[in-house]
């Protein structure tokens, strides 16, 4: 029997080769010879070399990888604690009132998010810099956080947390050994997501960067108001691979934390059976 066309499979080969196609053309040039991205006349790693050699770029990209580590590292702690806090209110409509002002970072524009912070960070009189940039990214993060873990404490039986209570544990166990647990798939969402926010964030950024510090994001800029450079290329094409490989991770971490859960249910089941 054949297989009818579909256009919704059309739509998809579209959308993905929009996606795409302009990352892979990117990656492509990166190991042309010639300085253009217009005609391809050889393969070289010379990009690649002239990338490492330049202890700039190296330093911005650690500086880059930090923020990113430290912001969503803290981000994802203070939001999962906020997360806690939101789910234990009980009155629909403070929590409500709490989860609209959650979500205004969420939908307000980078470039209103990153002037509030100039000017709260001016009219405090503190030094722009790793700091400012810093603490900007820990705040658009947390929102995002909560987001991923909220749905999760949603989810939870309360019957769990009832049953370690009646065993004796004490609020700490319960938090370490029956919540955590539960709501770690969406932590490790939370934290992904922040630390991908994190990485490729320009406009809030630009805003609060200063004193000669800069993340990748501001310094590709600057380069190509400068002309293009296929050094930019180079990096733009590792930091895919390094993108990639981040949501590879990701997948087959989740992959084996389901696994768990579902080898210690079934052994819960099978000692239940006896």
């Amino acid at each position: 029997m054949k297989k009818r066309f579909s256009w919704q499979n059309l739509y998809l080969i579209f959308v993905f080769a929009l996606l795409y196609v302009p990352i892979f053309y990117l990656i492509f040039y990166s190991f042309n010879r010639g300085g253009t991205m217009t005609h391809f006349t050889g393969f070289t790693w010379q990009h690649y070399t002239e990338l490492f050699s330049d202890s700039r770029m190296i330093e911005i990209v650690v500086d880059t990888l930090l923020i990113a580590l430290l912001s969503s590292l803290l981000a994802t702690i203070i939001g999962t604690l906020g997360a806690l806090q939101i789910y234990s209110v009980k009155r629909p409509v403070v929590k409500n009132a709490i989860l609209s002002l959650n979500n205004i970072l969420m939908v307000s524009p980078d470039v209103i998010i990153g002037a509030s912070f100039l000017i709260f960070f001016t009219f405090l009189g503190f030094k722009l810099g790793f700091g400012s940039v810093l603490l900007s990214h820990i705040a658009f993060s947390i929102p995002i956080v909560v987001l991923m873990v909220l749905p999760k404490l949603n989810e939870m039986n309360l019957s769990l947390i009832d049953a370690a209570t009646d065993l004796g544990a004490t609020n700490f166990q319960v938090f370490s050994r029956v919540i955590l647990p539960y709501i770690a798939p969406g932590v490790f969402a939370g934290y992904f997501m922040a630390f991908t926010y994190s990485l490729d964030d320009f406009a809030v950024t630009f805003f609060v960067t200063g004193n000669g510090f800069e993340t990748l994001s501001v310094e590709i800029y600057a380069r190509a108001r400068q002309g293009i450079s296929l050094e930019i290329n180079a990096l733009s094409a590792l930091m895919f691979v390094f993108s990639l490989l981040l949501v590879v991770g990701y997948y087959f971490l989740n992959q084996y934390n389901s696994s768990k859960r579902t080898r210690k249910r079934q052994r819960l089941e099978a000692t239940q059976i006896k």
